[in-house]
């Protein structure tokens, strides 16, 4: 049995009975790969621990996945963001692999196909990737969101290259942190759930992993990014980690400010009084202001259905729909647009399977019906969202 020397990229951690041996690789890197595949032939290692979540690892072996995928559920259970921006951080990795002929991850399933091969356990030690998100969202200030978002789906649309910083960036660290590497420059908010906590947690699930094993395995290889080495490094150290309670605390999502809940009532409120006070005065003003209501809302929201090239029927829907909605925060006009483009034109199975490649580039946002629906949504609720404001401005100004 030989035994494959380790480089400057790695490190090893005692715990117990168990040597964990770090493998800190370069996501875009070929070295990378030969690196993981050199350390599983050595047979040196029981098993096999890779930075993968279920869900990744799910979308990595199984090319079917997304054909299995709810639209109108992810829609009605307001996760349509979070899938747009899953699909935005694969358009992303999929770029890498056309602009450099790499393909991102290359290494993570190398050491999926070597423990399969050699009959290994396979351990995906990451957190959910959709947990991470909402972390970063919610840890983020408030008004950093909505940058925070819009510049992630606008990079990935854009059709610029990705220059060779973010690619050193990617040598160095980790595929997350690099695609948000414009925002995360010098922000604790960003730092901590993207690496800092995912550094734990990682080596909380190596831990129950172990524990969980029955026999503890004498030597693990964690085929890591580089950018993990010593945060998991010295938390695997750690003698105060207490695996189970550091793991259910960073898989749970801080819940939401009250604030932004209720803001939507009180613009309804206000609104509602407005057209109260101008009845009040006469019936021609009260109509008036109902009629600025619908049209600027109705209009910006059908605005935001057109930009996304949404259904003729998409189109008048979200101009009726607006106005009402607006007053009912419990239905947002975005669903009630996406709806509507889902009778319109229903997704076909063709189209999931090709919505990973038809992202890739920003036309094809548009040309996939699965993704033009999903920026029917985004499109709609911003259009909705501005025009219930612009149109509260114009009742007060007609009222004062």
């Amino acid at each position: 049995m030989s035994t494959h020397q380790p480089s400057h990229l790695t490190r090893e951690v005692q715990v117990g009975a168990t040597r964990f041996v770090l493998l800190g690789t370069a996501h875009v890197s070929p070295e990378s790969v030969a690196d993981v595949r050199r350390a599983i032939d050595s047979e040196a290692y029981d098993a096999v621990a890779v930075e993968l979540c279920a869900t990744r690892y799910q979308s990595m072996t199984d090319p079917h996945a997304l054909e299995r995928m709810d639209l109108f559920e992810i829609l009605r259970n307001g996760k349509a963001g979070m899938v747009m921006a899953s699909l935005a951080l694969g358009a992303y990795q999929q770029r890498l692999a056309e602009q450099f002929d790499i393909r991102p991850g290359a290494e993570l399933e190398a050491g999926i196909a070597g423990a399969r091969r050699l009959g290994l356990p396979l351990w995906c030690i990451d957190r959910e990737i959709g947990t991470t998100l909402k972390r970063v969202y919610r840890n983020v200030p408030w008004w950093q969101r909505p940058g925070l978002f819009t510049g992630l789906i606008g990079s990935l649309l854009s059709r610029q290259d990705i220059g060779a910083e973010d690619i050193e960036r990617l040598k160095q660290g980790d595929m997350l942190e690099a695609t948000f590497s414009e925002f995360a420059t010098g922000s604790s908010a960003l730092y901590a759930p993207l690496i800092a906590e995912r550094d734990r947690y990682m080596a909380a699930r190596l831990r129950e992993s172990v524990d969980a094993a029955g026999t503890p395995p004498a030597r693990v290889l964690v085929v890591i990014g580089a950018g993990h080495l010593s945060g998991l490094a010295d938390a695997l150290a750690d003698p105060s980690l207490a695996p189970a309670n550091e793991r259910e605390n960073l898989d749970q999502v801080p819940p939401p400010a009250r604030w932004p809940r209720l803001l939507p009532w009180a613009v309804a409120a206000v609104i509602l009084i407005g057209f109260a006070m101008g009845f009040s005065r006469s019936t021609a003003l009260g109509l008036q202001l109902v009629m600025d209501w619908v049209v600027i809302n109705g209009s910006l929201c059908a605005l935001g259905a057109l930009l996304a090239r949404g259904h003729p029927l998409t189109v008048g829907g979200s101009f009726l729909a607006a106005p009402l909605t607006s007053l009912n925060p419990t239905i947002g006009a975005g669903f009630v647009a996406a709806a509507i483009e889902l009778f319109a034109r229903r997704p076909r199975v063709e189209d999931f399977r090709a919505l990973r490649d038809a992202v890739i580039h920003w036309r094809g946002w548009w040309h996939n019906r699965v993704a033009r629906t999903l920026l029917v949504f985004l499109f709609a609720s911003l259009g909705s969202a501005v025009g219930t404001y612009l149109a509260g401005f114009r009742i007060f100004e007609r009222l004062i």
